[in-house]
């Protein structure tokens, strides 16, 4: 089974499945075609993490390819430009934005490095094989779906750049993206990018090498040189991707494995470790008293991540207590004496990410959220793609967990997670969604173990979520139950939307066989086998 925010996308994965490929052949191949029909959410210059499961050949681990700040940082160069922080804490905003949209918003990309080491060291499919789909998509076209022109349209959102002015940034995105007239193109047109295309076929040809090293690298390298970008050939050359066991706890007798940080692992596994103190299910399903446990959770969590969490090389990540039982009963003791945490904004992270999760026959499996961030607007005149804009993320004031270096990995929400019951896989499960998605994954979680909803159900049931003192609930969480929330003090901010809080894509590893579920806030797709 496949499952993933784009059907071109997944019809790539059980292709690959159907020609002999396993799970980590099908997720690449999906995560290549996605970053053709979805070039704003991911792309070969993003990043991203996936979690591998092949139990037949002793394999379970992660591998981080989170973007690293180019060697040209420095910790104090924008704190001068500082106007205020984004209120879901994913994100500060500059004076003229140049962590946001152009050169100097460009991290060191880590995911065609990352799928490469993948597909080359534990599919089965020939690397060209695996990348040949999405050079089909690149050179002949695809019809703009409604969820990448609603993005085109969403304008500018807590502080960030108009999304229409990052893809007419460059030359290349106003080619792309634009009619002659300079109209943008609209939903049904067909969307061709034969310059990726040729990018494609030089990666199919020569692996991830001519990227990093090679001719593609050359040509990053002189382009960035020439309108001041911070990123460099030797950055490239010198990007590694980190490969990790899983961060591990139990929840209700099920053992959860997710990444380790900087990605949001740490937040799905605090939050399990303290609402595993609470009969949830008791409560009833999104109800007052489980608005508020689970909100307070969370908030505990994002103060806790906003104080300590980032990339361990360069911060000492308190990992052994945030994630112990010890801790997750010290703060569900918090919780039930009606302590409230407190989540510190300055003042005023894109949801621009995808999600694919694979499971095979033989049951391997591979979760694997990919992202540009906020994507930079940025396109090397004749190479295709855009690159990511992760820069952003990044706190400009020096001396805090999120502070710039050279060399250093953003903190992001990313959680490919896995369930095990008995030493059998059981579920397995992620989202894009920015800073929501940690929120969106432990909340598909709660829906799944504690109210036992089928894995369709536990996906599609309202969320609901709280990254700062407010909790922001869509549109189909009830308003008397927000009313008294109100009355108990809350801020509570409805969305218009009636699916938010990030896009879970999951696949339930049942007795009867694999049962999946898309996101139907995007315009994602299951297929089976």
């Amino acid at each position: 089974m496949v499952v993933a925010a784009q059907p071109e996308a997944v019809e790539a994965g059980v292709e690959a499945l159907r020609n002999g490929g396993n799970a980590v052949d099908a997720a690449v191949a999906c995560a290549f075609v996605a970053s053709v029909v979805d070039p704003q959410m991911c792309g070969i210059a993003g990043f991203g993490n996936a979690q591998l499961y092949l139990p037949a050949d002793a394999v379970h681990a992660c591998v981080d390819f989170h973007g690293t700040s180019p060697a040209a940082t420095r910790a104090d160069m924008w704190e001068h430009l500082v106007r205020g922080e984004t209120r879901d804490g994913f994100g500060f905003v500059l004076d003229g934005n140049p962590n946001d949209v152009g050169y100097q918003a460009i991290t060191t990309p880590g995911s065609l490095k990352a799928w490469h080491e993948m597909q080359t060291r534990h599919g089965r499919l020939a690397w060209s094989d695996v990348v040949e789909p999405a050079i089909g998509w690149a050179d002949e076209g695809f019809a703009i779906r409604p969820s990448v022109y609603h993005w085109w349209l969403e304008g500018a959102t807590m502080g960030r750049v108009d999304n229409v002015e990052r893809l007419a940034h460059t030359p290349a995105g106003r080619r792309i993206y634009f009619h002659e007239d300079a109209t943008l193109r609209r939903i049904g047109e067909n969307l061709r990018n034969p310059d990726m295309a040729a990018t494609l076929r030089h990666i199919a040809d020569g692996g991830s090498d001519v990227f990093y090293t090679g001719d593609v690298a050359a040509r990053i390298d002189a382009d960035m040189l020439a309108n001041g970008g911070l990123l460099s050939a030797d950055d490239l050359a010198n990007y590694r991707t980190v490969w990790t066991e899983p961060l591990h706890t139990t929840y209700r007798g099920l053992d959860i494995t997710t990444n380790q940080p900087p990605g949001g692992g740490v937040m799905v596994v605090e939050m399990l470790n303290i609402l595993k103190h609470f009969d949830l299910a008791a409560m009833g399903h999104n109800s007052v008293d489980y608005l508020t446990t689970v909100s307070e959770a969370m908030k505990w969590a994002t103060a806790d991540k906003d104080a300590h969490v980032g990339d361990p090389e360069f911060v000492d990540v308190p990992l052994d207590r945030l994630v112990s039982d010890e801790y997750g009963a010290e703060v569900a003791d918090r919780i039930a004496s009606g302590r409230r945490a407190s989540v510190a904004r300055m003042a005023g992270e894109s949801p621009d990410t995808t999600h694919v999760c694979v499971v095979d026959a033989e049951g391997n499996a591979v979760t694997m959220t990919h992202s540009l961030g906020m994507p930079s607007g940025v396109i090397t005149d004749g190479l295709g793609f855009m690159y990511n804009g992760c820069m952003g993320v990044f706190d400009p004031r020096p001396g805090r967990a999120g502070s710039l270096a050279p060399g250093k990995r953003r903190f992001s929400s990313l959680c490919p997670t896995m369930v095990f019951a008995d030493g059998e896989l059981d579920l397995v499960v992620g989202a894009p969604g920015g800073t929501q998605i940690a929120m969106g994954v432990t909340q598909m979680l709660l829906n799944h173990i504690d109210f036992s909803m089928p894995v369709l159900e536990a996906v599609v049931a309202p969320r609901f979520s709280s990254t700062s003192d407010a909790i922001d609930v869509c549109n189909r969480i009830p308003r008397s139950v927000t009313a008294r929330l109100e009355a108990n003090g809350y801020d509570v901010v409805r969305w218009p939307e009636s699916y938010a809080f990030a896009r879970v894509h999951a696949v339930d590893v049942t007795s009867e066989g694999l049962a999946g579920a898309a996101d139907p806030g995007s315009d994602g797709m299951v297929m089976v086998v």
